[in-house]
């Protein structure tokens, strides 16, 4: 492998822990030139950079370590040898490491990202599971207050899923609905080292999104026949078919995405619903819209040397009539009740062809909650009641669309494949 200028520095350094997997990013102005091997008893990652100073950005990752990082115990730097800088990385289990490197973009400029992923991965359907059962468990612990009724979500079954969904274009006139959760994934756009739009007063849309996606996910908890899945719950990046793919491993019957607007000129404000269109944007906005939120893994960071199958098959998957169908429905009903707390961008829902909302089997919107990009928006998308209100718009309005649209019954759980 050849050498990087000889004394390039390391710019900056940043770690992004979470459950999924840890990312340590390395910045410079040139491209760093590594290698990267593993030692056992005790578990250990070394990645030797070659042709580069130690520098503060390099030290001061070892304090970047946070306790509770799920992957990482510690970080050494040192000289190994002339020419090359060792960093050491105790781990606390053995771990599946990918390094790849990204040119730059945006403000970022050479990087070298080192993801940390579990050897089993988390499995989001079972700790969906196990949420319920210690909430059950809490509420058994509680007993009811004198003159009201036991949980009634107590008696209902988790989402299941057969071999095959049923078409969801098919006809619930009539049917009952069904005696299970319905489950809801909400995802807070961008995250880590993809900070979103910046508002004037240097607001991060990523911590916006978060924020206003946690209440949402408390929101819809708080009833008895519906539960709220995370897709990320830390100020990390998770690829965008990954997002898609958590979604579908605990069964979705929705999936929304939380994410705060920008365009050039800071007077552009309101509120927008997108859903996916198969036949192009329905307008030149929206089509500028989901080429910018599409490019959330260009600097995100996405390994492009890692094959996808199940990302060409969802991505490829054409056969979504139905779907987009409901989605369109669903953001009709969103839409109406951001109007009551916010003006609308547009007055309809809009499409375009965003990468999120590419599930072919769940129901899938993206809310633009207001233009961080407007002095004012994003004082309002800073506020706490805010916040408060604009999770109470969404829920209302996918409530609405449940009680018209129940879900169809599934008879087990099953992973998919």
């Amino acid at each position: 492998m050849g050498f990087a200028q000889s004394g390039a520095q390391i710019t900056a350094a940043r770690v992004w822990p979470a459950r999924d997997y840890t990312r340590v990013t390395l910045e410079s102005r040139v491209p760093i030139q590594h290698k990267m091997f593993s030692l056992k008893d005790p578990e250990r990652l070394v990645l030797d950079l070659e042709g580069i100073d130690i520098t503060a950005a390099l030290t001061g990752l070892a304090d970047k370590i946070a306790p509770d990082d799920p992957h990482v115990k510690a970080v050494r730097v040192g000289r190994f040898k002339p020419g090359t800088v060792r960093l050491v990385l105790d781990l606390k289990a053995e771990v599946k490491p990918e390094a790849f490197t990204l040119a730059p973009i945006g403000d970022y400029g050479h990087r070298l990202v080192l993801d940390l992923y579990p050897l089993v991965p988390p499995d989001p359907l079972l700790a969906f599971l196990e949420q319920i059962e210690s909430q059950r468990a809490a509420a058994a612990a509680s007993p009811p207050a004198e003159g009201t009724a036991p949980e009634v979500a107590q008696t209902q079954q988790p989402a299941a899923a057969p071999d095959k969904e049923p078409a969801r274009a098919e006809s619930r006139k009539g049917r009952p609905a069904p005696s299970r959760f319905i489950i809801v994934a909400v995802d807070a756009g961008h995250g880590g080292e993809d900070p979103g739009a910046v508002g004037r007063g240097g607001t991060y849309e990523k911590r916006i999104t978060l924020a206003i996606a946690r209440k949402l996910k408390a929101r819809i908890d708080q009833e008895a026949n519906m539960r709220a899945v995370l897709i990320r719950d830390g100020d990390y990046y998770m690829p965008l078919h990954m997002r898609v793919q958590k979604a579908r491993r605990v069964h979705a019957d929705l999936f929304v995405s939380i994410h705060a607007d920008a365009f050039i000129r800071p007077h552009a404000r309101g509120s927008s619903v997108f859903a996916l269109s198969e036949r192009g944007a329905t307008s030149a906005a929206a089509s500028w819209l989901a080429k910018r939120e599409n490019d959330a893994d260009l600097i995100g960071g996405v390994n492009l040397d890692v094959q996808d199958p199940y990302l060409k098959q969802t991505l490829l998957d054409l056969s979504q009539t139905a779907t987009i169908n409901d989605s369109l429905k669903v953001a009709k009903s969103v839409l109406v009740e951001l109007g009551g707390i916010n003006t609308l961008h547009k007055p309809h829902v809009e499409q375009a062809g965003f990468a999120v909302l590419k599930a072919p089997d769940i129901p899938s919107i993206l809310v633009e909650t207001a233009f961080i990009s407007n002095p004012q928006e994003e004082r309002k998308l800073k506020d706490n009641a805010y916040q408060d209100k604009m999770a109470e718009a969404i829920f209302a309005g996918i409530k609405r669309y449940f009680a018209k649209n129940p879900p169809l019954a599934r008879e087990r759980l099953a992973q998919n494949p």
